[in-house]
């Protein structure tokens, strides 16, 4: 299992960090943002395929931010793909 960080952009969350393997995510993490609601995406995704989340998730954005956690975490996901 290899292990991903990504420093992110324009959102309240400073990092996220994930494990993968056979293009599966593991392991999710944020650092700030919602905690709620970014605990709640790391149990949706759990185990789930990296191209389906990245799909789902990209382009979500947060409030007038032209980005958002999710669309972050799909961010990270292309940099492993």
């Amino acid at each position: 299992m290899e292990r991903k960080t990504y420093v992110t952009h324009g959102t309240c969350s400073r990092l996220i960090t994930f494990d993968y393997e056979d293009g599966k995510i593991y392991n999710l993490k944020f650092e700030g943002g919602c905690n709620g609601n970014l605990k709640a995406i790391a149990k949706l995704v759990e185990g789930k395929d990296m191209k389906e989340v990245k799909e789902i998730l990209e382009g979500n954005t947060c409030g007038p931010r032209p980005t958002s956690c999710a669309d972050q975490l799909a961010k990270a996901i292309s940099e492993v793909l």
